[in-house]
């Protein structure tokens, strides 16, 4: 298995995850998440894996979160995941996916314990 990011190229932190991907010689499959979101389960997944909640994988500054009342207790996970889903600019990023784990890379240096070679 390869090293997967999905990538907002607008997002210093994001950037900054995949120079330090290749800077460890690993070139990534990149997903820009805003064009080509994960389906479903795998966003699911991903979320479950990096350890996080529904809720902790949402991004809320710059997106329309407070707009569709995202902040609401009561919404269930599914409701969040059908938010995302249908506006991806609430997924936050960068999430990277590697044999050795899942993460929510936020800051950067967070996929520095996910890469499956030992760092340049």
């Amino acid at each position: 298995m390869g090293v997967t990011i999905y990538h907002n190229p607008a997002c210093g932190t994001s950037r900054n995850t995949l120079a330090l991907i290749r800077d460890a010689g690993i070139e990534p499959t990149v997903v820009e998440y805003l064009k080509t979101p994960p389906e479903r389960d795998a966003l699911k997944k991903m979320i479950a894996d990096a350890g996080l909640t529904v809720r902790e994988a949402i991004r809320e500054k710059g997106t329309p979160y407070a707009e569709l009342g995202l902040d609401d207790p009561a919404l269930t996970d599914d409701r969040l995941l059908d938010a995302m889903l249908e506006h991806p600019i609430l997924i936050n990023r960068p999430f990277v996916v590697t044999s050795e784990g899942t993460r929510l890379c936020r800051p950067s240096e967070a996929v520095l314990d996910i890469l499956p070679q030992p760092r340049k």
